[in-house]
């Protein structure tokens, strides 16, 4: 018996490295999805590194809901080149390996910043009803002293809720298979790989993203309710459908990310669903990112009058120098 156990055991080999699987249906299509998938990443860089710049150069744009949003794309930033490098990398090579450590310090950094931007938006959400329902109150309330605390405490939130589940999962047994159904190293892909047994990190997991998910959306969703009740008391009709058309495409990727994260990591068992599970990362690494420059600040007023200022004020020396001459 003593044997037969000691042989299980040497069949087993520690894992050392993953195999990222990527999308092997559209393997032949590689190539074509690469400068897709470019152009999306790219463009999401330079939209939101675009509006960190002119919030931080006008100071026109120096207000909280500007400050909290300056730092929203900030992390959207690092949080898709968490991700969309590799994504990048599998389309054009295919399987991609990665090592055991490199794994992890991916899955936790994606679940730690993707965690402080749903906890980001609830902010945003607050910000919004303190200055629309609250106008008095606004200025007192969100000093920048509160400001500096809320980001603060998004990013302390974000990193306490994930480091525990991805350090327990990291302490477990690897034995193979090593092969990942995903294109980056998720929590419930890892979790099946796992030889040990896994229920009651599952469980913790499934608890805390849960109240993450769940305390934004409820934040959120009182917010913007009061908002629409503030909004629908406005005397103008023309002001109201203003409004209203900025709330909407707000919610509009709201739903999308909440829907998507609902659905990949919002249930007991992380080993279901894990290939449908790869279109739904790409809503909120690929598609919400892409938008979120455009809606958040890039159709509002005061960022068009900043950025035109900016480019006449680059403008006007050449414009100078052509008279001159």
């Amino acid at each position: 018996m003593d044997k037969l156990v000691e042989g299980e055991l040497s069949n087993r080999t520690t894992v050392h490295e993953f195999i990222l699987e990527g999308f092997p249906a559209v393997q032949h299509l590689g190539h074509l999805f690469f400068l897709v998938h470019l152009l999306a990443y790219l463009t999401s860089i330079m939209g939101n590194m675009l509006i960190i710049t002119i919030i931080w150069a006008d100071h026109r744009l120096q207000t909280p809901m500007y400050f909290f949003l300056s730092n929203f794309s900030f992390i959207e930033c690092c949080f898709i080149t968490t991700v969309i490098p590799k994504l990048l990398t599998i389309f054009l090579s295919g399987r991609q390996t990665i090592s055991f450590a490199a794994c992890f310090t991916q899955d936790f950094i994606f679940l730690f910043l993707g965690a402080t931007v749903f906890f980001l938006l609830s902010v945003l959400s607050l910000d919004r009803y303190l200055a629309i329902c609250k106008p008095l109150h606004y200025p007192t309330i969100m000093n920048p002293r509160m400001c500096y605390l809320l980001v603060a405490s998004c990013l302390a939130l974000g990193f306490f809720f994930m480091v525990v589940p991805v350090a327990m999962l990291s302490q477990l047994t690897f034995c193979g298979p090593n092969v990942i159904p995903h294109f980056f190293c998720d929590f419930g892909p890892l979790t099946n790989l796992s030889c040990s047994d896994t229920r009651s990190i599952e469980i913790l997991f499934f608890n805390l993203a849960f109240f993450v998910l769940g305390s934004s959306l409820v934040i959120t969703i009182i917010a913007y309710s009061n908002i629409v009740v503030t909004i629908m008391r406005l005397p103008s009709a023309k002001e109201r459908q203003r409004a209203f058309s900025t709330c909407s495409s707000h919610l509009l990727v709201l739903s999308l990310m909440y829907v998507s994260c609902v659905f990949i990591y919002i249930k007991p068992n992380q080993a279901s669903r894990l290939d449908s599970n790869r279109e739904a990362a790409l809503v909120n690494t690929v598609v919400t990112p892409l938008l979120n420059p455009l809606i958040y600040t890039l159709r509002n007023k005061q960022v068009h009058q900043a950025l035109k200022d900016a480019l006449s004020r680059v403008k006007l020396p050449q414009s100078q120098r052509g008279s001159l001459l």
